[in-house]
Formats: C-alpha cells, structure tokens, sequence
C-alpha cells in the first residue's frame, strides 16, 4: 500500500542569536531525514536527547515550517492552502506532547478543551457536542463526571489521557506521540501505554512515538528510526534491529539498555567528543564516538545502504561477531 505520510529530505535549521559568539551560527536539529509510515504502521523514532526527534515531529504537525524538503500525507504536500484540504491535513495529524498540564489550557474545563476542536472542524454540533466528550473520556478510561474540572484537578497520568482523548477527537489517521511517558509515574507508564496501543488498535492509526525508552519502543512499534545529530543512522523492523543492530550508534545504545539477564553482547562504552549540530564534523557525523572509525569516515558521510534486512548509513556496519570495544577505554 502507498504510506500514509513520506518525509522527504526534510530540513528544519534554527540561526542562533546576534551575541558576539553565536553569530551567523546555524543549528541543524533536522538535517536532511528521509521516512515512510503506512497505514496503520507503528514507527518509534529514538535517539538521545538534541538529535532532533523532537523538531521532526513538530514539522509534521506542522507547528514548525521546514527549511527545506517536503512532508506529503497520502502524497499531498501538508503546507498546502486551498480551503477544504488544508482542514482535512489540520485534523489527519494529531500531536500527543511530553508534558501533559504544559499542553492543557489551565483555564479551561475538559469539557470545552475536549469539545472545541470538535466544533471547530464540523464533527459534531452543539446538541450532540457533550455525548461525544463524554464517550471520549470513556474511551480513556476516565469517568464523565470530570469534564467539569480543570486539568490542574487531575492527576499526571489523568491528564495525560486527557491530552490522548483531545488528540483522537477529531479522528486522526496519524498519532505523533512525544516521548508521552516521560513525564508520568512509572505506575501510571504502564497504564497509558496500554491505553495508546488499545486506541490504536480500535481506530486502525498509524503511530509515530518518539521515545528513549527502547524497552517501549520494542514491545509497542512495527518499525524502528535511530536519529543521530539530525539524520537518520538506522531503520530496520524492530526484531532485526533489537537483534542484529547495523549502526555502531544503535549498538551502543541497545548495549546501554539496563537488564536483568545476562547480556548476550559485551557493553559498550563510547569514548570522544559528543558533536554539536551547531559544529556537525565532517564526513560520518558518529566518527567522533564511533570504535570503528576508518579515515575514510572522517572525509565521506555514508549515505544510507541496505545491510541484510536494515538500513544503515555505515561504511563499516557491524557484523555478527563484532567485538564492540572501544579502543580509547580498552572495554566493551
């Protein structure tokens, strides 16, 4: 089937202030990702923190405009503006945020921050807007008694659904959650997991969820992205991935995954210089950190290659077998 939404070398760049040091400096968050999500696909998206994950999933909600590059739902450009279209783009896509009360308006009540997207967009009227906002806290497992609170009377975890059951309202096909975990209980985790999957599930949506967590990613994606100083460095289905990682980075960080089995692989420990995106290197951007760095990988950035049943952007991509030492710290 064609894929619901392509990522199209996309670009988002950010110039820094007019200090006396950051001057005419660009920082490059997203810089150049290429990404396909099918109908009903789930795509997690990982990386650590500042690689751009963040920044990608705002452009495809289009909260930022991209600098260069096209996003494309069901192969139509989303920053199209002809009336009835562009309403169409403005509900497909729906955006979960990290912090639950910064995303809810405080002085709203949930009945009017659940019913207003609804009445905006003609999919419900004002006779039949409160049943609705009723069978969608349903739906996220919460009583109808608290529409009438405000989100500052609710739980992390309560508010958190909330945030989900405004996001569905509309009836989205694409569900772009970032990082909707983070900022819950781990008690509470558990439970909105649940709650994502079951929504999924029952609405046939597709799922791009950017996460750290790769223990999540595991158990809820189809597939998996490895973001690396705003680039993609790996994609592969997520039993290849966990299993065979191609990309010294994605190695490095399933190694980095806390266990309570013995480790099938050694642990791998990354020496040098964490890159910038305001200063990327030249050549493969991980060549800083990478225990299989070659000089070729300091003068030639790998495009992205298929490696058995991944992709990889890696001129040297781990093999079966691999020792993954690191050569400035003499361990795995």
């Amino acid at each position: 089937m064609p894929p619901l939404l392509e990522v199209r070398n996309a670009a988002k760049h950010f110039a820094l202030g007019q200090g006396l040091f950051s001057r005419g400096t660009v920082v490059r968050a997203v810089d150049g990702v290429d990404l396909e999500i099918g109908p009903e696909e789930a795509v997690g998206l990982v990386g650590e923190s500042g690689c751009g994950k963040t920044t990608l999933g705002r452009l495809i909600v289009r909260l930022e405009r991209p600098t260069g590059g096209a996003i494309l739902y069901r192969g139509r450009d989303v920053w199209e503006r002809n009336g009835r279209p562009e309403r169409e783009l403005r509900t497909a896509i729906q955006m979960v945020f990290q912090d639950p009360y910064g995303s809810l308006n405080p002085r709203k009540r949930l009945r009017d921050i659940l019913r207003v997207p609804m009445l905006v967009n003609g999919l419900a009227d004002r006779r039949s807007v409160d049943a609705q906002v009723a069978a969608l806290l349903q739906e996220v497992r919460l009583p109808p008694a608290l529409a009438d609170r405000y989100p500052a009377q609710l739980s992390g975890g309560q508010q958190q659904r909330v945030a989900v059951a405004r996001a569905i309202s509309v009836r989205p096909s694409l569900l772009v959650a970032d990082e909707p975990l983070s900022a819950l209980d781990v008690s509470v985790q558990a439970q909105v997991l649940q709650l994502l999957q079951r929504i999924r599930n029952e609405r046939r949506l597709s799922l791009l969820f950017i996460s750290h967590d790769l223990a999540v990613v595991r158990h809820l994606c189809d597939r998996v992205l490895v973001m690396y100083l705003g680039r993609i460095v790996e994609q592969a289905p997520t039993a290849e991935l966990f299993a065979r990682p191609r990309h010294p980075y994605t190695a490095a960080l399933l190694s980095a995954v806390p266990t309570t089995r013995p480790r099938r692989r050694p642990r791998l420990v990354l020496s040098g210089e964490v890159a910038s995106a305001a200063q990327i290197p030249s050549g493969c951007r991980f060549h800083t950190r990478c225990w299989k760095a070659q000089p070729r990988c300091r003068e030639l950035e790998p495009p992205l290659r298929w490696v058995g049943s991944s992709i990889a952007a890696c001129h040297y991509p781990v093999e079966d077998g691999d020792a993954q030492t690191s050569p400035a710290t003499g361990r795995a």
